[in-house]
């Protein structure tokens, strides 16, 4: 991994609302607005930190219509340890729950 690279993840996982986007995505595809739903934050202050985590590489977006979809990229290294910390955080595991129920209302 480059050094520029690993600035770029270092920084993005230094934010905690860039820390509960991620454990939402980890189950999840969402959209913008359904990530902004579970905020307190301006729609502005929300795209900055979706962009930070994209361009780190540990997140990727697809237009839907008229709708952007974002999803956690799996075969990141620091998504698979996030994963793991995401079971073990009395914060942030509840938001992984959320993220597997809303995968499997998503399927039903």
């Amino acid at each position: 991994m480059r050094a520029v690279q690993a600035a770029k993840i270092f920084a993005a996982m230094a934010s905690e609302p860039r820390l509960k986007i991620l454990a939402y995505l980890s189950k999840s595809t969402m959209t913008a607005g359904e990530i902004a739903e579970r905020f307190d934050m301006a729609k502005p202050s929300l795209s900055k930190h979706l962009s930070i985590l994209e361009n780190a590489g540990l997140i990727s977006s697809v237009k839907k219509g008229k709708f952007i979809h974002y999803s956690i990229v799996e075969e990141h290294i620091v998504n698979s340890l996030d994963g793991y910390l995401q079971e073990v955080c009395p914060t942030r595991k509840p938001l992984r729950e959320e993220s597997a129920a809303k995968a499997k209302s998503d399927q039903d």
